[in-house]
């Protein structure tokens, strides 16, 4: 069963008609879901698991690891969880679901988890240190990630559950919270929860060590990258948002405005640069896109606008950020596979495999629940009472394009009015070779907001002439086709914009151990264009004869008409359907320079959308192992609509002319310039690349 939220007002609310009381709703619909699986009061929040495999508690684990990680899964799902129910619990003290006051259930339990006594004791960092054996003594254990969520939760229905406690039960709760806050943690966002612990107890009297917290504080602050970002580990993704951007601005009310204030201010002038741009992140229905790790936790990428107003001078626009907080909502709630025996599954809509880390567990997307604390904003703040605005979107003429480009976190978004959809292209990325889990995630050339990635197409129809894995949606492969080998683009270098040309450089298989020069890579020019991205993408090889396949995003298949189309050298196919939810969908491949030929494969159990999926993609091969006269440039372009209308021969064949200024027209060096036949022109040219590669 989907959401329906029973209070609705178009009015302050015209483009989703939520309100206050439409998240109250929200939160209750999420809470009912969950303690339909609690059959007592004393039972812990252990949720119906679907997924054995992947997630933890790990099977083939040893007994000690198992014992370590049920006592994690019983605390993520009790603090992840209060996520949702401490603002209703603040909102409405004898809020009661599936028949247990909340307000009592979560102080019991939270009491218990953090009693040695207890047999849902979920274990102290000494205690989980004791039972891996001391095996490393510089471990930072799962734990220390919902400490966080537990002092939140508590801050935020602090007069319901926490100054209800005794003393000797605060100090319990308190103890523990301590040996988490000054034990070992992650060297990335994980510095924040520890902060947050410190500052908990800090601000209701309990002793910290000052310096620990200060090497943290530095720590975080100068991982921070321009824009509003921060790079977590080798990577840029929503940490940003729904760690940094919401961690930091609590950590300054509570104890930086008054401790540290240099560090405070740049925390609020950060998030305040986010939210600069943030509002275009997003499409124009609101739509989270999937893109990094962590992607069960959905619409919790909204949290970084509530983050924004707990700080002194907020500067986020609070009827766009209502308008995005509501609209990601409605994205997965209102979805039928949204839910599995009550609870979000473990993908981005239904239940999706390819997406899930060991990390996480059956109450991991609970996290969500972060994007429920704006709850905690009064019902006169002007979240709520500001009329919802849709921003950039409201301004942008028919089919035009606006282009947001970040290079300190090397992150380029596009919102496309023809289609609504917002179009991310990344850099600065760097996963192992190996990691075909990370390059999904992190390396595709671009991420929509209405086409989620599509991992490694496992083929039903269509493959004929083609072998599994040499096909990536939104990837390039290439095959040595002297041995067989495939290989993937795990490093993508950002070189910045240039008249309206964003430039990358994706390396095939990067490793350290090898001279850039001795692995395949491929220099990366795009442009938008009103529905989609045009490629003139430059080979930069060493070795020869390959083959090389460049996929469309993955196209849910409930039924798809394809259709093929030429004018002159250029070829398109075209796919009609609708998605999961009913709603048409359309895309086309266009390919023009470069290439050989556009096939399409289908595939099963690898669209996080739908069941079965089509892919386009484009072939071509290179065949002399110096092939100065063989095309060096492929030129492509992949364009989307949310209806049936045929997209329009110029939409489809925008080209009007390619002039290249080497004489052998092959993109060998020179200016590439594209007239367009709506009289746009575009020039690309490659060299000088090597002097502004970033990672």
């Amino acid at each position: 069963m989907v959401f329906c939220p029973h209070t609705l007002d178009y009015e302050l609310s015209p483009y989703t008609g939520l309100t206050r009381e439409s998240w109250i709703e929200a939160g209750e619909y999420l809470l009912t879901g969950i303690f339909r699986n609690i059959k007592s009061f004393d039972a812990p929040v252990i949720m119906p698991r679907k997924e054995t495999k992947i997630t933890y508690p790990h099977m083939n684990a040893s007994l000690e690891l198992q014992e370590t990680e049920r006592r994690a899964e019983i605390f993520e799902g009790l603090a992840r969880s209060f996520f949702i129910a401490a603002p209703l619990i603040h909102n409405q003290p004898d809020l009661q679901v599936g028949g247990y006051s909340m307000r009592e259930y979560y102080k019991s339990q939270v009491l218990r988890a953090c009693s040695k006594w207890d047999e849902i004791y979920v274990g102290d960092y000494e205690t989980l240190q004791e039972a891996t054996g001391y095996a490393d003594s510089f471990r930072a254990f799962q734990q220390t990630v919902e400490t966080c969520a537990l002092v939140i939760c508590l801050w935020v229905c602090k007069g319901e559950i926490w100054d209800t406690y005794t003393t000797q039960e605060r100090d319990i709760i308190a103890a523990f919270l301590r040996s988490f806050a000054h034990a070992n943690t992650v060297p990335q966002n994980w510095r924040l929860f520890n902060m947050l612990d410190m500052a908990f107890l800090h601000m209701e009297g309990y002793e910290i060590d000052k310096e620990i917290m200060l090497d943290h504080a530095q720590a975080i602050l100068n991982y921070y990258a321009g824009d509003g970002w921060y790079r977590d580990g080798h990577s840029f993704d929503y940490y940003s948002c729904w760690a940094f951007n919401v961690y930091a601005p609590i950590w300054n009310l509570w104890y930086g405005y008054e401790h540290e204030p240099y560090i405070a201010r740049c925390f609020e002038e950060n998030s305040n640069q986010l939210m600069k741009t943030y509002g275009d992140f997003f499409d124009e229905d609101g739509h989270t896109n999937m893109w990094g790790r962590s992607n069960i936790y959905r619409n919790a990428a909204t949290s970084a606008f509530d983050g924004n107003f707990f700080l002194k001078n907020s500067k986020a626009d609070p009827g766009l950020a209502r308008r995005i907080s509501s609209g990601s909502l409605m994205q997965f709630l209102s979805r039928e596979d949204f839910m599995y025996e009550g609870v979000p599954t473990l993908g981005f809509y239904g239940q999706f495999s390819p997406l899930v880390q060991g990390y996480s567990c059956a109450e991991s997307p609970f996290w969500l629940g972060k994007a429920f604390l704006c709850l905690h904003l009064p019902p006169e703040h002007p979240f709520w009472t500001a009329k919802e605005n849709n921003g950039s979107w409201e301004k942008l003429p028919e089919k035009e394009v606006k282009e947001t480009v970040l290079s300190g976190p090397a992150l380029c978004f596009s919102n496309h009015k023809a289609n609504g959809e917002t179009i991310l292209r990344t850099g600065k990325v760097v996963k192992d070779r190996g990691d075909v889990h990370g390059m999904w995630n992190y390396s595709k050339l671009t991420f929509n907001t209405k086409y989620p990635w599509e991992s490694t197409p496992i083929f039903d129809r269509g493959s004929e002439n083609i072998n599994v894995g040499e096909v990536e949606a939104q990837q390039y492969v290439l095959k040595d086709v002297a041995t067989g080998e495939l290989q993937r683009c795990n490093v993508t270098f950002w070189s910045g914009e240039k008249e309206g040309i964003l430039y990358r450089r994706q390396f095939f298989d990067y490793n350290l151990s090898t001279e850039s020069m001795w692995i395949q890579a491929v220099n990366l020019a795009d442009f938008p264009v009103s529905y989609g991205i045009m490629r003139v993408d430059k080979l930069r090889l060493f070795r020869r004869p390959v083959m090389l396949t460049l996929g469309a995003y993955g196209f849910p298949d409930n039924g798809t008409e394809i259709i093929e189309k030429e004018e002159g050298k250029a070829k398109a196919m075209i796919l009609k359907g609708r998605d999961f939810t009913g709603i048409e969908r359309q895309l086309a491949m266009t390919i023009y320079d470069g290439w050989d030929k556009l096939q399409y494969v289908k595939s099963a159990g690898t669209n996080p959308d739908s069941k079965k999926s089509v892919i386009i993609y484009a072939v071509t091969e290179r065949k002399k192992q110096y092939g100065g006269y063989e095309p060096y440039v492929m030129i492509s372009q992949v364009i989307t609509k949310e209806d049936h209308e045929d997209f329009t021969d110029i939409e489809l064949f925008p080209i009007a002319s390619v002039e290249y200024e080497d004489r052998e027209s092959a993109g060998a060096y020179g200016t590439i310039r594209i007239r367009m036949k709506d009289g746009r022109n575009k020039a690309v040219n490659f060299e000088g690349m090597e002097a502004q590669l970033l990672l």
